[in-house]
């Protein structure tokens, strides 16, 4: 598939698209195809995945990316392949080979390791990465050949699971599913368990079949999506509050509703809250967040009247 050239007219689009990235395009390329195949006018992504990467990777159109910040935030698991016994430039199967080393592992070695790389960890970032340094990404130090000091980040790794060991195969490899923290490098882990195996490793696959409450299962590749018609592609759109699983609702009646959604706090009976996702009664639909202190109500992010009036009027058409 190539990125589109033919112009659309775009059109207000509110929701979120669960995709599954495909492999070698980047989170941006996705997004465009995908924003192009909706003519939406306004999108984006929940946080890249490497172009080597497959898997969930959530668009927010419209009114959703107001809220796409916030999933930035959520958990991650990961499904890898680790290739044992090679090293590479890039700690991926894209660099160049540095060491080469047998691999003279056994069960009890590898689940040692994986232990080992378990809970609080600290990592420091790879050169082939998206952070940035004195406003230029770390990857781009590194096709000059320079190296740059990277401080440690501290992740955490709430899992791995070893799916299966091949680690005395002719190609000797590990196969993995990790749940961690945002934040986490998974060639980082690879490398730093074929470290501690003493062999050295870097991935050859990766694939994110979850972050936060949306699973690998519940998404749609580029190719179905560019099959469907407008209607079937208007119809994978989860709605803006699926980026909202953590927060409590709270019904608001029409006049409660308007004064919210003018910055207003409101007074109720409510206990005291951190996440509260704000409905306006009738007819329902979201109007924004916040949270409850001592029994007000008081907003932290609102959508417009605009996007409202355009989210209802797309669940009158959508389907």
């Amino acid at each position: 598939m190539n990125a589109p050239h033919a112009r659309v007219a775009r059109r207000p689009v509110h929701g979120v698209l669960l995709l599954d990235k495909p492999l070698g395009w980047s989170s941006n390329q996705a997004l465009q195809k995908a924003k192009w195949l909706l003519a939406a006018e306004k999108g984006g992504h929940t946080g890249t995945l490497d172009p080597l990467a497959t898997g969930v990777l959530p668009l927010c159109f419209g009114a959703a990316t107001k809220f796409s910040q916030m999933h930035l935030e959520a958990d991650k698991v990961y499904q890898t392949v680790v290739r044992l016994g090679v090293t590479t430039t890039t700690a991926d199967a894209e660099g160049e080979v540095l060491q080469t080393r047998p691999v003279e592992v056994s069960p009890h070695l590898i689940n040692e390791a994986l232990a080992r790389f378990t809970g609080p960890i600290e990592q420091i970032p790879p050169m082939h990465s998206a952070l940035k340094k004195d406003g230029k990404a770390l990857y781009e130090y590194a096709r000059a050949g320079i190296e740059v000091e990277r401080a440690a980040r501290h992740v955490t790794i709430h899992a791995i699971t070893l799916l299966t060991d091949d680690s005395a195969a002719e190609v000797p490899t590990l196969s993995l599913e990790v749940a961690c923290s945002k934040g986490t490098y998974i060639r980082t882990l690879a490398e730093d368990i074929g470290e501690a195996l003493g062999c050295g490793a870097h991935l050859t696959s990766l694939r994110r079949v979850q972050t936060g409450d949306f699973k690998i299962a519940a998404c749609v590749e580029l190719q179905a999506l560019e099959a469907m018609n407008m209607a079937q592609r208007m119809a994978c759109l989860k709605s803006v509050d699926s980026l909202l699983p953590g927060h409590a609702p709270i019904t608001l009646d029409t006049d409660n509703a308007g004064r919210f959604l003018s910055g207003l706090r409101r007074r109720g009976n409510w206990d005291d809250t951190q996440q509260v996702a704000v409905y306006a009664e009738d007819p329902r639909a979201l109007l924004g967040t916040g949270h409850v202190k001592a029994g007000e109500l008081i907003p932290t992010r609102l959508l417009s009247p605009l996007d409202i009036a355009q989210v209802r009027e797309q669940a009158t058409w959508a389907g």
